[in-house]
């Protein structure tokens, strides 16, 4: 593993946002979703997610998640992501979303 400095990680923008709506994405290669995010002074983005193992459309609305927002536009199909939805790997590769316990005002910073 590569040590980083302080000032490494400060550069990255890890923000909550809140999901306002999912969609089907089934132009992506591996299955995922879209997601419309709610990052309050940053504005309402989007982007896609490779969580359709461990979650339905339904559910994730209204879930504040953390994403790194300040990564460039990534083209993905006709579709262009806007920020990188974190998470973890279960046992099997599928992805686990880095989620908040409380709620915390859209657009705040990891510190």
């Amino acid at each position: 593993m590569e040590e980083i400095n302080w000032s490494d990680f400060e550069k990255v923008e890890l923000r909550a946002g809140t999901i306002l709506e999912v969609f089907d994405f089934p132009e992506a290669r591996k299955p995922a979703y879209k997601v419309r995010v709610d990052f309050g002074e940053l504005g309402i983005k989007m982007s896609s997610a490779q969580i359709t193992k461990h979650y339905i459309k339904e559910e994730l609305v209204g879930q504040q998640i953390v994403a790194v927002v300040n990564f460039p536009k990534k083209q993905i199909g006709k579709f262009m992501s806007e920020f990188l939805v974190t998470g973890f790997a279960d046992e099997n590769g599928d992805i686990v979303l880095t989620a908040l316990r409380g709620k915390v005002p859209n657009g705040s910073k990891l510190i």
